[in-house]
């Protein structure tokens, strides 16, 4: 990158925020899935700076990739064509909660954790809840339309936009929707912005929607000889008319595996566990927890823990929760896929990814979100072994082509990114391809906006 360049852009964000040594472009060369070689790191604090460095990245055709905190897991953060990475994580303020108008108004550089307790501080709630929430930040969120837990009963980050300020390729700042809680004036801009992982714009300002905090809620882990016992109570619950927050699927890999590196006494003889949790007024709750552990104990669970309090319930958690913080220690990588499937063909895709692991000799463990299908097969994989990661490449495929043949998506809530690129034809069609590339087009004709991902 030229020198009069890197002048200009030290004009807009001042030395310190200009980043270009060695050490520190390693620092943001990479995400939790890949790594790209970035020549320069803008850490921006308003829309006005995002805007101003656009219009000269757009004039010089320079690319530029959006990052938060880098915790994606399919590279949509990875700078694979050089260029500026464009950091937003020091536009952390949250600008408004407001209870009467029941939303809050944030730049995208505040942690999704953040969020939650400070809106919940006064009574109101903000359902969605990626695993990450403790370090990933809701502009992230935003981009790739990330969904978590709760989103059975909640819904995915998209349901609970309501306006977003956007800068474009060219340096323009686009507003979308309104304050409102119904808004049907024009195309629907908030929830293309949403999940187009910065191939679009970069998102400045987000104002989502609240709803009131729950009263009560309670936590229940059973556990299963089979995977498809555990899949029918999955039904049987749903059936019944119970609605819960949370659904959770850990396999029998995943099981073992986590108990063998935390001890937390984990049933290791169970096929799979479920980790289901229920909130709402008091008296419902209690209600639905009994139905549950009721049609547990019914259908032969090895066994049923209820946690009564917080405290009992984040112990009920913790093997979900910290269980991919011990397998990251066990394997020398990692990679989460998120493959997504109709319920019913959760037994069928458990099957299905440990064939072709048994096959193509790989070591992978399964969690999930059982209530809506959205599967997590995690690979431990160890890239200096002879031929792994080409193995791996097409377990992958085989994988997601199956999913697509159930009726299923390549991803619920991790993005495209660079992960699943080569897979995109397997869901989308060269209409639906064309069409992509036209709204790319129109939006970031010299393609300076996270180039080499999805379109």
């Amino acid at each position: 990158m030229k020198r009069s360049l890197i002048k200009e852009f030290r004009k807009i964000v001042g030395e310190k925020r200009c980043l270009w040594t060695p050490e520190d472009l390693y620092a943001y060369s990479h995400d939790c899935y890949a790594r790209g070689n970035p020549e320069l790191v803008l850490i921006v604090k308003s829309s006005e700076e995002v805007s101003s460095i656009l219009r000269i990245a757009n004039r010089e055709g320079i690319p530029v990739t959006p990052r938060g905190a880098g915790t994606s897991l399919c590279g949509a953060t990875t700078p694979i064509r050089g260029g500026i990475v464009l950091a937003t994580n020091q536009m952390n303020r949250i600008l408004e909660v407001s209870q009467e108008d029941r939303l809050a108004v944030v730049e995208p550089g505040v942690v999704t954790l953040r969020l939650h307790q400070a809106v919940e501080s006064v009574g109101l709630f903000y359902p969605p809840d990626p695993a990450s929430s403790a370090m990933s930040l809701i502009g992230g969120n935003v981009a790739t339309n990330a969904g978590g837990p709760r989103c059975l009963k909640y819904g995915v980050t998209r349901d609970y936009l309501m306006a977003l300020e956007v800068v474009l390729a060219d340096g323009e700042i686009l507003r979308t929707g309104s304050r409102a809680v119904k808004d049907v004036t024009g195309y629907d801009l908030t929830r293309l912005m949403c999940g187009s992982e910065g191939t679009l714009g970069v998102i400045t300002r987000i104002t989502v929607r609240l709803i009131p905090k729950p009263e009560c809620k309670k936590t229940i882990l059973t556990s299963f000889r089979t995977v498809e016992e555990a899949s029918q109570m999955v039904s049987m619950i749903i059936g019944a008319g119970i609605l819960p927050t949370t659904l959770e699927f850990m396999d029998h890999a995943y099981i073992r595996t986590v108990e063998d590196l935390m001890h937390l006494g984990l049933p290791v003889e169970a096929g799979a566990m479920l980790l289901i949790e229920v909130d709402g007024f008091r008296e419902a709750v209690e209600r639905q927890a009994k139905m549950i552990e009721s049609f547990c104990r019914e259908r032969g669970a090895l066994g049923v823990q209820v946690g009564m309090t917080q405290e009992e319930s984040d112990q009920l958690w913790a093997g979900r929760r910290m269980g991919t913080v011990a397998l990251m220690r066990s394997a020398k990588l990692m990679i989460s896929h998120d493959a997504t499937v109709p319920a019913s063909k959760i037994p069928d895709m458990v099957a299905h990814t440990h064939r072709i692991a048994r096959e193509a000799d790989l070591k992978v463990v399964i969690i999930g979100h059982a209530g809506d299908g959205n599967m997590h097969p995690i690979f431990l994989l160890d890239p200096s072994r002879e031929g792994e990661m080409d193995r791996f490449r097409k377990a992958s495929e085989e994988l997601f082509l199956f999913t697509v043949r159930c009726g299923g998506t390549l991803s619920g809530e991790h993005g495209i990114g660079i992960e699943k690129n080569p897979f995109l034809h397997l869901q989308v069609d060269e209409v639906g391809v064309r069409t992509m590339k036209a709204i790319k087009a129109a939006l970031d004709p010299k393609g300076i906006l996270n180039p080499g991902k999805f379109v």
